[in-house]
Formats: structure tokens, sequence, C-alpha cells
């Protein structure tokens, strides 16, 4: 089970922009703090946590962030409609759009996705996959 993911970011007023017009919407809470944002879902009082978190924080390194070629980080959404929502709200809080959101074919016939980077070039996707939505056939 994967635990937490982290992207690197130079500028965490435009990853947080970015990634708050997304997340909340998701179910995600933000924590900030010096070493940079963290998302995570809700845990009620008892319950062991909910993984996985997802961070935002500048580099370990001290050198500029940059996207890995072929990383991609998936989130998936309720419907159909939220992942046309999300994409546009990510577009207009400073995502770059790559891929508009549709059916793809490889995927099967209810997986519908979109695709963007964010401002620091991570490359994001939001997805449904509700067998009770319309497939891409219907």
């Amino acid at each position: 089970m994967i635990a937490y993911v982290t992207v690197g970011a130079d500028d965490l007023a435009a990853a947080k922009r970015f990634y708050s017009a997304v997340l909340p919407a998701l179910g995600y809470g933000l924590k900030e703090g010096q070493d940079g944002l963290s998302y995570a879902l809700p845990v009620k009082p008892g319950q062991s946590l909910i993984p996985p978190d997802f961070y935002v924080k500048p580099t370990f390194d001290g050198k500029p962030a940059s996207a890995g070629n072929c990383t991609m980080v998936a989130f998936e959404a309720q419907s159909q409609k939220q992942v046309r929502e999300l994409h546009m709200a990510a577009l207009a809080a400073g995502g770059f759009d790559e891929g508009q959101p549709g059916f793809r074919a490889p995927y099967g016939p209810h997986f519908y996705v979109g695709y963007l980077r964010d401002p620091q070039g991570n490359k994001i996707a939001l997805f449904s996959s509700d067998p009770n939505e319309p497939g891409r056939d219907g």
C-alpha cells in the first residue's frame, strides 16, 4: 500500500493555489508548515490512517524542483462531472492542460480522466471509473 506521495515545488504559494482548487473537493484537508504543504484525508477517532497522504515540499537538497519523466499522481473523483469541474478549477488555479477530460479507450469503457500539470510541471490525473455512469460507448 502506498503510504504517501511527495512532489517538489519551488513556489509553494502557486502549488497551494493549484492543489487547493482540487484536493479539498476530494476530501483532503490541508496542513501547512515550515516544511511545506500536507494534504490528508480525515481520520476519525480510533481509526487508523487512511493513506496515501500527499505532500508538496521544497526540495531537500536545495536544488530546483523538477517533474519526473513518466511520473504521475492520480486522484479519484466521485463522478465524471467532478473530473470536469476539478480540471477547470485546476486550470484556473495555475495548472496546465495535459489532456482534456474524456474517455480513454485503453483503460476500459468507464475510465474517464483529465490530465494536468501543476505549476511546477508535475503531472496529475483526475479520474472516475464509476460503472453506474455512462460509458464511452453509451
